[in-house]
This record gives C-alpha cells, structure tokens and sequence, in this order.
C-alpha cells in the first residue's frame, strides 16, 4: 500500500497548505475586527512625540487605533491592519479612527493629535463626511490634526494623495509620511507631495547608537526631510543612548517606548479624572 498523503483530509481546492492557512488565519482576523467593530469595541492608544533635547513636553501625540477581542483583549493594530488594509473593514477603521481622534480634539483644545489613514479612504464617503463633520464643529481642529499616511500606502495612488493633501493643507491640515524608508517613494513624488512631517522607519533606529549602517542611513534620511523642509520624527526610539545620538544627529522630533509606550490612558485624561475628583 502506499503511503497515505499527509494532506489527504484537507478540503478540495486548498492544494497548498500553507496558503490554506494564511487565508484562513487572515478570515479569522477578519472577522475578529469585524466583530469589534459591530460591537464598537474599539479605541485610540496614544503615545507621545517628544521634540529632541527637549523630551519634558510632547510635540505632539499619534492615536493608535485598538480593538478588543471577543475576549477583551486589546489588540494593537499590526494585529490586524494588513489583513484588513484591501478591505471595506479597513475604511471603516479608518473612519472609527478619525472620529474618535477629532473627538478628543475637541474635548482637548490644548492638545495636537495625529491620526493614522490609508490613501485607500480617500475617496470613501464616510470618511469625508466624518472629517468634514469634525472640522465644521470646532475651527481650531484642522490646525492641530495630523493626518499620517504610510509611505507604502501613499504610493499607491500618487496623484490622488497629492490632490488630497492640497486640498486639506489649505484648511490648515498637516501630513505626516509614516514608515520612511520602508517602502519605496520616488523622489520624484516626494518633491511634489509636500509632505509636513517625515517619520523615519523604526528599523533604521533601533540600536542606532551602536550600528554604523543605521548611522548612514538614518543621516541620508533626515538629510532627505530636512532638504524638503519637512519636520523629523524617528521612529522606535527604545534606548537613552539611541535618543542621543538621534539629536545630535539633527533629528527634530522622536518616539518610542523609551519616552512611554501608547497609551488608552493619556495624560491629559488622568489629569481630568484628577480634577473632577478633587
């Protein structure tokens, strides 16, 4: 007799095992966020941006989006983001997003607040509707929202994305390109972009104090964003040493666990709950 094929029992159609359980381990992400988002169990983490050599005040703060799991577990967005990036689940977290970050903007008058996009949701109604609902409730909003797009998003739909920001950046609007170096922009897009802020890739920083090749990379980078005229922000920032050499390189901003990891309970709430009870 021979011998029996391992994958005998699997379903007709799935030919390749592994492929069989990518797509079914994304189908289950899938549905878990779906499931979060019918049950509107999810949230912002937010986690600092601080300016280089002057760490005691954030520059700024990047909501993070969150899901709980039907088990209550707080789910980061690497979870579950590429799985749901193509998909309509992927706008609406989008638009989930943005309406809790402009929320929070409005509550905090003092606070500036960036907030994750795929240029996937530019053309999404919802989305529009929701930011144009946003910046129509409160003036001061558009000045201090920060829209973050990856680098591998933005070059999707280059024109698109350029379009876009021109137009939200007359509102008093600012863009971040989230991820730089990970991906793969053209120089000569990145001239007509016009992006307000530059983040530089966590994995051309981590340990960067003592990796020379981290070093030149990370140096042509910020020489990138500052030709353009683009405020700095490296990414990952884990050690005291790391935050050092970063600025004394130039960099202008940095982020990352070493000034505290995102947060769903921010400063800005701990000191309202502070207030209300005293």
């Amino acid at each position: 007799m021979g011998q029996k094929n391992k994958w005998a029992d699997v379903p007709a159609g799935h030919d390749n095992p592994l492929a069989y359980a990518i797509t079914a381990r994304d189908r289950s992400v899938i549905d878990m966020v779906n499931q979060a988002v019918q049950h509107k169990q999810v949230m912002l983490a937010y986690q600092a941006v601080v300016p280089a050599g002057r760490q005691d005040k954030p520059a700024f703060y990047e909501g993070l989006i969150r899901v709980l799991d039907d088990t209550g577990r707080v789910i980061p967005a690497r979870g579950f983001i590429n799985e749901i990036e193509t998909t309509e689940t992927g706008r609406i977290v989008d638009c989930l997003a943005l309406e809790k970050g402009l929320k929070t903007l409005t509550e905090y008058p003092d606070l500036r607040l960036a907030i994750n996009m795929s240029a996937r949701s530019i053309g999404y109604t919802r989305w529009m509707r929701t930011l144009k609902r946003g910046l129509g409730e409160d003036p001061t909003i558009a000045e201090r929202l920060i829209l973050e797009i990856t680098e591998s998003s933005a070059m999707l739909v280059p024109e698109l994305v350029i379009g876009f920001m021109n137009e939200l950046q007359r509102k008093g609007i600012s863009f971040a390109l989230d991820d730089f170096g990970a991906g793969y922009t053209s120089f000569r897009y990145l001239k007509d972009f016009y992006f307000d802020i530059l983040k530089i890739d966590g994995q051309f920083i981590r340990d960067i104090a003592n990796d020379p090749d981290n070093q030149v990379l990370t140096a042509a980078l910020t020489s990138v964003g500052q030709q353009f005229d683009m405020v700095t922000v490296a990414e990952s920032v884990e050690k005291p040493a790391d935050a050092a050499y970063l600025t004394e390189l130039g960099v202008d901003c940095l982020q990352g666990y070493y000034f505290g990891a995102p947060t769903i309970r921010p400063p800005w709430l701990d000191s309202a709950l502070d207030q209300a009870s005293a």
